[in-house]
């Protein structure tokens, strides 16, 4: 159940993030939904590992390093949805990770933490 909050979520954050941003297209709510899956399938395999690879590089950052890990799994999302999806440039995925990230952070503390502390 909270997965498929969460895919709710990451896809109401993508539909948000391309109304704002020119360098950022989906052509409509289905494409949100299969981004936003193709996205947490990338976040539970890939993202992982490439966490593991640039260990250093996030260290030495205190952490913004992982906002390039984010774009580079947009971009990753970018090619395997082809037209449906679409990011201008890498710099574009970093400005649109970022933004991804504090939405759903925004998110989560406002709105999950609340009903999380209701349930119990």
């Amino acid at each position: 159940m909270r997965w498929l909050i969460h895919l709710l979520i990451n896809t109401i954050v993508l539909i948000v993030v391309a109304g704002y941003f020119k360098s950022f297209y989906l052509d409509g709510i289905s494409a949100a939904i299969v981004a936003s899956l193709i996205i947490s399938i990338l976040n539970v395999f890939v993202k992982p590992i490439l966490i593991l690879l640039t260990l250093p590089f996030t260290v030495i950052t205190f952490g913004l390093f992982l906002f390039v890990i984010n774009a580079i799994t947009l971009m990753i999302t970018d090619e395997l949805m082809g037209a449906a999806f679409e990011i201008e440039s890498f710099g574009a995925a970093i400005l649109a990770a970022i933004v991804i990230s504090i939405l759903n952070m925004l998110i989560q503390k406002v709105v999950i933490e609340p009903l999380n502390e209701k349930e119990k």
